[in-house]
């Protein structure tokens, strides 16, 4: 017996009927097969045959034991005291004030940024009435690797002896999510220059770029040095400033790999910051320290000249043929009506050298001319940042959270 034509013609030439009852239906019609060709289907059939048609050709819309909802099995004792165990944290403030800490001992006082993998809130902890960021990663990492990111914040709250680097106070996981304390600082470098550029059509001055340069470098050339941690994320809204004259790197260690992690699961979409070999499936290898240098220099000349200096990608597609296949971003002394240093130029071109190999490492950046005059230079970064913090106050402007989050604002 033929297929019925009618679900031929609407479902295809396979029977797809949607979805699971699809199958279960089309295997009715298959079982019955045999039983069809026996019946009499004629003029002549009496009223039995009749009736015994109408019980055969009903169709059984049970659900197979296949479909049925499984009962979720009850976690065992020890599984439920584990999990109860790493909800608690342990919040180390000053090198001798250290607190064991729930997310019921800090109270929120609202979102301040936003990204790709989760949100950063201010909160009050309860007890010392200390104000902190708290960064919530939206994770899917299983136990084990919970354990292994909670004792790399051991390592990760060492870099609290350098002055370029944001403080880790600690970190915990609530209901599979991680939870990271850290200093609060006042702004981004990405919500930062987007003020300047775009709101008061000025630029940021060649001698904070120079001090910038200078806390980055050394921020990043400290982690790889002395905690043997590869940043792999750096960007504007990564280097966060503060009125006080502070300029400090973030989100590194814990916060990348939890990144990692997510990107395994989900499509993490156009990474603009991305090195040539991160992007290009051919060369993929081990991550070099080098990858974050071209990271620099497409921040720098981001920040520089106030536009990010790649078009527009429309895909995933675009950013892998433009910066893998394409020549590097170049800047020059005399940029779109802008003027640069010689040293500056030099400097971010040595950072977007295409081949990795001839791409400098931290410890001959920081010989470079424009390193150690930045190092030299006396500007008074304080009355800088406070002073454009009070014209962003004055407009309206919150100095946090912003509506195109640096890892996606080039994408439409």
């Amino acid at each position: 017996m033929a297929d019925h034509p009618n679900l031929s013609s609407k479902w295809g030439p396979q029977n797809s009927l949607p979805g699971r009852y699809g199958a279960h239906i089309r295997g009715c019609f298959v079982a019955d097969r045999s039983r069809f060709s026996k019946m009499d289907f004629g003029p002549n059939a009496n009223v039995v045959d009749s009736e015994r048609r109408r019980q055969m050709l009903k169709l059984s819309f049970q659900q197979d034991e296949a479909l049925k909802p499984v009962k979720p099995t009850p976690l065992p004792d020890r599984t439920r005291d584990r999990i109860k165990l790493q909800a608690t944290g342990k919040l180390q403030l000053t090198p001798g004030e250290e607190y064991d800490f729930t997310s019921e001992d800090l109270q929120d006082l609202g979102e301040i940024g936003r990204g790709a993998f989760g949100a950063v809130n201010q909160m009050i902890f309860k007890r010392t009435n200390t104000v902190m960021a708290v960064k919530r990663i939206r994770s899917t990492v299983d136990e084990r690797e919970q354990k292994q990111l909670l004792m790399d914040l051991e390592v990760v709250m060492k870099s609290n002896e350098c002055n370029y680097i944001v403080q880790f106070y600690g970190a915990l996981f609530k209901e599979g999510d991680c939870w990271i304390c850290m200093e609060l600082m006042d702004t981004s470098l990405d919500k930062f220059y987007k003020f300047i550029c775009e709101r008061q059509n000025q630029r940021i001055p060649e001698s904070i770029l120079a001090k910038i340069t200078v806390a980055t470098v050394q921020a990043l050339n400290y982690l790889k040095e002395k905690l043997k941690i590869i940043h792999r994320d750096v960007k504007p809204s990564n280097i966060l400033l503060h009125s006080r004259g502070d300029i400090k790197l973030c989100d590194f260690g814990i916060s990348g790999q939890l990144v990692d992690s997510i990107a395994r699961t989900k499509d993490a979409g156009c990474r603009p910051y991305m090195a040539p070999e991160r992007i290009d499936p051919q060369r993929a290898k081990g991550y070099d320290v080098r990858s974050d240098v071209w990271s620099l220099g497409i921040t720098l000349m981001e920040v520089a000249t106030g536009k990010f200096p790649y078009p527009k990608w429309g895909s995933v597609f675009e950013q892998l043929y433009q910066v893998v296949q394409g020549e590097p971003p170049s800047l020059t002394t005399s940029y779109n009506g802008m003027e640069f240093s010689e040293e500056f130029v030099a400097f971010v071109n040595t950072c977007l050298i295409k081949d990795e190999s001839n791409r400098p490492k931290y410890s001959k950046l920081l010989q470079h001319p424009f390193i150690q005059r930045g190092e030299r230079s006396h500007t008074d970064v304080a009355a800088y940042v406070s002073d454009i913090l009070e014209s962003m106050a004055n407009n309206g402007i919150t100095p946090f959270t912003t509506n195109q989050p640096a890892e996606c604002w080039n994408i439409e």
